[in-house]
């Protein structure tokens, strides 16, 4: 099997704007984009510059846009892409080279929601315990890995640079409803502000580049009426 990539290219050193070079490339149906990707820079074009880690959709480092969609590029299988496959780099971070984006203004972002644990007391002997139905609450947050497809599709990050951005707003959300946590005022004081959740205009964006599956849209809301209503 044959496909063609369409690559969109940036490099600042020679590059006053993006363009687009293509590459036929063979592959098999359960290839994924990412192995297209290597084949690229291996063995056509080692100039190709993107990021990528495990390659098995946990360290969520290759996430880019595929065929006009934010996908991981290690879970997006060749057959069903195509025979011609596009890609970008994810939109709303400034472009280093090629599909490498800086992703500083997004872990600043994240960072400032305080991702962790805040408790006033000694820690204990022994864990903090809590309930199957306590930790069912925020169950689904936890999955976030941090990739920034989620918010690097909302058009509102893209247009708003000082919004927090859905995933920071999830990386709360496994916080202010966790029973053991005690930060949950500072952050829904932090969330309340005009950076934050209300920003939102629930275009369900963030949930469908979710590469975990997580339900975004509805964990931002949540932390609205958390902070409408006080009451987690």
């Amino acid at each position: 099997m044959g496909t063609r990539f369409r690559i969109k290219r940036f490099n600042p050193e020679r590059d006053a704007v993006p363009h687009w070079e293509e590459y036929d490339v063979p592959v098999e149906p359960t290839d994924r984009v990412l192995d297209g990707l290597h084949h690229i820079k291996w063995y056509i074009d080692g100039t190709l510059a993107l990021r990528r880690s495990c390659g098995h959709g946990i360290c969520g480092s290759d996430a880019m846009m595929i065929n006009g969609r934010n996908h991981l590029a290690c879970k997006i299988l060749m057959k069903d892409v195509g025979r011609t496959v596009t890609v970008e780099p994810i939109r709303g971070l400034r472009v280093i080279k090629d599909l490498v984006v800086d992703m500083e203004p997004f872990f600043e972002k994240y960072r400032s929601v305080l991702p962790y644990l805040i408790t006033h007391d000694e820690p204990p002997e022994k864990e903090r315990l809590q309930s199957p139905e306590d930790r069912a609450r925020f169950d689904d947050t936890t999955k976030c890995i941090l990739c920034a497809a989620c918010t690097t599709a909302c058009p509102i990050y893209w247009a708003d640079g000082e919004y927090v951005g859905p995933a920071a707003i999830v990386n709360a959300h496994r916080f202010i409803f966790d029973s053991r946590d005690e930060g949950t005022e500072e952050r829904l004081e932090i969330l309340a502000e005009r950076s934050g959740a209300f920003k939102c205009r629930t275009t369900f964006n963030c949930t469908d580049a979710c590469p975990r599956g997580i339900d975004v849209t509805r964990a931002i809301q949540d932390v609205k009426r958390a902070i409408l209503f006080r009451k987690v």
